[in-house]
Order: C-alpha cells, then structure tokens, then sequence
C-alpha cells in the first residue's frame, strides 16, 4: 500500500506547522512524544528513557482510541493515564503501519485544532 497523495500532502503541511512552531522537523517517534506530553501534561528538565517510551505510548493508545482499538480506563495517583486494548491492531507492514499511524495523528491535530 502506498501512502495516497492526500495523506502525504496532509501530512507534509503538518510537518511544515511542526517546524514553523519548533524550528526543525519532527521524525514520527518526536510526534508521539509531543502527543504524550500534551496528553499527560508531564513536563521535566530529565526525562528517562523509560519516561520517554511510556510517553510515546500514551500517545499511540490516545490516537487509536477513536478507531475503537483502546479505552482510556483512567489515571493512577501520578496522574499518569491507563489504558485497556479492545481490539487487535490490524496486521501491517512498516510502511503501512506508518501510514495508519500518520492517518491518526492528523486526526489528533485536526481534532486540536492544530
């Protein structure tokens, strides 16, 4: 499957917002991580590599929350949110995979009126 035009000019103008408001463009791993943030609100002068992966995480279950494959079941005593799988991920390959999640986090950003 090839990324469609629209996907790729959607997400091109996205990356062109991204650097306007941080001055270099982010790879797909710094865009979850800044949904990660956004969503937990976690803000730190260190963050661990531990910290950084739950971040990215919170991020992937967050955007595919929408298309039904998680649930938010809510926040531990950190604040920190919890989320429970409803659903497979379906069976792609790399290039597919992120397309799908490309498709998500211009959802996420539209949705943010981003």
């Amino acid at each position: 499957m090839l990324i469609s035009d629209d996907l790729q000019q959607r997400w091109w103008n996205l990356e062109s917002k991204l650097v306007e408001r941080f001055g270099k463009k982010p790879d797909m791993e710094a865009v979850l991580f800044l949904i990660g943030m956004q969503e937990t609100g976690f803000m730190q002068e260190k963050i661990s590599k531990e910290q950084k992966q739950d971040l990215m995480h919170v991020a992937v279950c967050t955007l595919l929350a929408p298309s039904g494959y998680y649930i938010l079941e809510g926040t531990d005593p950190d604040g920190w949110p919890h989320f429970r799988q409803l659903k497979e991920l379906p069976g792609l390959n790399f290039i597919e995979q992120e397309n799908f999640l490309k498709d998500h986090v211009l959802l996420y950003f539209e949705q943010q009126g981003f």
